[in-house]
């Protein structure tokens, strides 16, 4: 559905040229959700506003169901964005404008007329739930309603891709997860391609299929939401994954092992960080087989469990005590039952 190539972006900065992308290839599949994360000034908001062409890139290409946007004319490309809809951060609603009237500003510039502008708008208002304020102005609704004002305008021309840039940033948590749910449903109901920018992988974890996580203009790293949450490879996704699944044991789980490992004979202990997700590997009685099988001793010392998109996932903190061949047949018992297996070693 929609293909960057080689994506590059440069802004004139008071010191020189500023790079806010470097080389991005991206492919988003049609009907998925994707996100992009990334910190502040990361290039994620530059990344989004080249796919409708807001930002035009420096060089490279933009290919939206099948067109190159970047090698259209303006009027044609005016048309072609009538398919991308886009939902902002601070909702950029007109205070002049009713809601009704926010919803309804993109067919008016299409130039349709009132009574089927009216077919078109009141649906959209049933779904974000916003029928009963229809009469209201921003200023008399939440900030909660004015991003559904805002998701109902972006769906105003039907379009087949829904751009997110930040939509949650400025809500509180509770508005934050209804205003996702909407997102989800607006998908599935659709069949939108919804591309999903955010700096929370909380935000990621709850609706988010794919992921590409960006990093000073750069994707360093992107796949399968499970995937990418069980299986870092980057610093960056670390880092960012610390919000949800915390990626190093806290100090005071560290000083208690090692009082635990203190005189024990080198060799005879381990402590374990180990990953996993999808209902194959979370319903085996992977702890229990280890015991059983190899006769080590087992403490699970730290560790959650959650679900992304139904499916349970986990991080587990393990102290392994036994003879060292017993060990390493353990940490090879787990890896081959699908299960991620990192040694902490600062201990």
């Amino acid at each position: 559905m929609i293909r960057l190539e080689n994506i590059h972006q440069t802004y004139p900065g008071p010191s020189g040229p500023v790079q806010a992308l470097r080389g991005i290839d991206l492919h988003v599949p049609q009907g998925q959700i994707f996100g992009v994360i990334g910190r502040s000034g990361a290039g994620k908001s530059s990344l989004v506003r080249t796919i409708n062409l807001l930002n035009r890139p420096t060089s490279g290409r933009v290919r939206v169901a099948g067109q190159d946007l970047t090698a259209m004319p303006d009027a044609q490309l005016r048309q072609a964005r009538q398919g991308i809809g886009m939902v902002f951060q601070h909702f950029n609603l007109l205070a002049s404008r009713t809601v009704y009237d926010n919803v309804a500003l993109p067919l008016e510039l299409a130039g349709m007329d009132a009574a089927a502008i009216r077919t078109r708008v009141m649906p959209l208002l049933d779904l974000v739930g916003l029928a009963a304020l229809r009469e209201r102005y921003p200023a008399q609704i939440s900030g909660g309603q004015k991003q559904r004002v805002g998701i109902a305008r972006a769906l105003a021309n039907r379009p087949q891709v829904l751009l997110s840039d930040e939509a949650t940033s400025a809500l509180d948590p509770e508005t934050t997860r209804a205003i996702l749910a909407l997102l989800q449903q607006v998908n599935r109901e659709f069949g939108l391609t919804v591309v999903l920018i955010t700096h929370q992988m909380q935000v990621i974890k709850q609706i988010a299929q794919q992921v590409a996580v960006i990093d000073a203009g750069r994707i360093v790293e992107q796949g399968a939401v499970l995937e990418v949450f069980t299986r870092p490879q980057h610093a960056t996704t670390r880092s960012l994954l610390d919000e949800v699944t915390p990626q190093a044991l806290p100090e005071s789980v560290l000083a208690r092992l090692r009082s635990q490992l203190q005189g024990l004979p080198a060799g005879e202990a381990c402590v374990l960080r180990i990953a996993f997700a999808g209902d194959a590997v979370a319903d085996q009685p992977l702890l229990s087989e280890l015991v059983r099988r190899f006769g080590v001793d087992l403490s699970v010392v730290h560790g959650q469990m959650d679900e992304i998109q139904g499916q349970p996932y986990g991080a587990l903190a393990l102290l392994l005590r036994g003879a060292p061949s017993s060990l390493g047949e353990a940490v090879a018992y787990l890896r081959g039952a699908g299960v991620s297996v990192q040694e902490v070693s600062d201990v």
